[in-house]
């Protein structure tokens, strides 16, 4: 049995999901934003699920009436991990308003480090508290509490985590923190931190980027505030501090239509526009390697477009390095599709 959350609201749009993966996949709710299900997670054939916000893998119930009890339920699943690999630990609840059981799950950490440093200091050693990328090395301990005295424990062995990075996330719940910048021509900056955050990436000084469909130009000022250059393509101007900026060259016309002179290293589109249009974009921008890197909106406008997603998830995996597909924290009606190519790219099917 597996645990996937998603976004309150969201359950039926991950269910739907999951049937066009899976013929015949089931699912039960079990609280708002999670949900249960026994369809087969093989780690040959990774899911890419856009509407899980995380995964739960082979998690089972538990329960527990006190603090202390829940830090002995972590410690007696740690006697799995592999000794002298790193691993790491989530803990979160799942009930309540905002907020609710924080505390608690603070005392439990503490309580089951304490055991740990009496008890097994190797693990104490090897426990990484960071949300970077898995490594295949790593393995992952996930305990939601639904109630005070009750939740969901999922232990992953190395490299389940790391096979599995397509739906099993390095965040707590598979969330991030919306980011919060005053200064940012528009909120959308967000959705491109959280989108470097996920792949693992970051823009940096002296790459360059082409930001389609960059108005007002939040994700060009994102980049430029790295040292990036960017091309900027629009029908209308950005903010007039952008436009003065040396490091952008803004180019008025249809982001649709723009090619680039040579191959750059960030595709950036946050451009409002069908599903099928954006979809049509980043892949004939990956088959034709006009970039190395990509970070696209697809932005929906009925629950009929979720379904267009499903191309993206056979046709890109063979062409990326690495490759995602996810409904962000920061996304609203839409999702966001991000990557980095082969260096040599697998032989088209023909």
């Amino acid at each position: 049995m597996h645990l996937l959350l998603t976004e309150p609201g969201d359950e039926s749009l991950l269910t739907d999901e999951l049937k066009r993966m899976f013929v015949g996949a089931e699912t039960e709710i079990v609280a708002p934003g999670l949900l249960r299900t026994a369809v087969t997670l093989q780690a040959s054939a990774p899911p890419v699920l856009a509407f899980a916000r995380q995964t739960l893998p082979d998690a089972h119930a538990v329960s527990a009436a006190s603090i202390r009890e829940w830090g002995e339920r972590l410690f007696e699943v740690t006697s799995r991990l592999p000794e002298g690999q790193p691993w790491r630990l989530h803990l979160a609840p799942h009930y309540g308003g905002e907020g609710a059981g924080e505390n608690r799950m603070r005392f439990i950490h503490e309580a089951f480090r304490e055991l740990l440093r009496k008890k097994r200091r190797y693990l104490l050693r090897a426990w990484e508290e960071s949300e970077v990328p898995f490594r295949e090395s790593t393995s992952l301990v996930q305990l939601l509490l639904t109630a005070p005295d009750a939740g969901f424990l999922s232990v992953s062995i190395a490299p389940h985590p790391w096979q599995l990075r397509h739906c099993v996330w390095p965040f707590p719940k598979g969330e991030l923190p919306v980011a919060s910048d005053k200064s940012a021509p528009s909120r959308a900056f967000a959705k491109l931190l959280e989108a470097e955050q996920r792949l693992g990436l970051r823009i940096a000084a002296d790459e360059t980027c082409v930001d389609l469909g960059a108005c007002p130009g939040s994700w060009t000022y994102v980049a430029v505030n790295r040292g990036a250059r960017v091309i900027a393509v629009d029908r209308s101007s950005l903010r007039e501090d952008l436009m003065a900026n040396p490091l952008v060259s803004f180019q008025q016309g249809d982001a649709f239509k723009f090619v680039p002179e040579a191959p750059v290293d960030w595709l950036l589109c946050d451009v409002i526009a069908a599903p099928e249009r954006s979809i049509g974009l980043v892949l004939d921008w990956v088959q034709e390697r006009r970039c190395r890197r990509f970070i696209v909106t697809i932005k929906f406008k009925g629950q009929a477009d979720y379904a267009k997603l499903e191309p993206l998830k056979h046709t890109l995996p063979p062409l990326c390095k690495e490759f995602f597909l996810t409904r962000l924290c920061a996304n609203k009606n839409e999702a966001c599709v991000m990557g980095t190519l082969l260096d040599s790219p697998s032989p088209r099917l023909t």
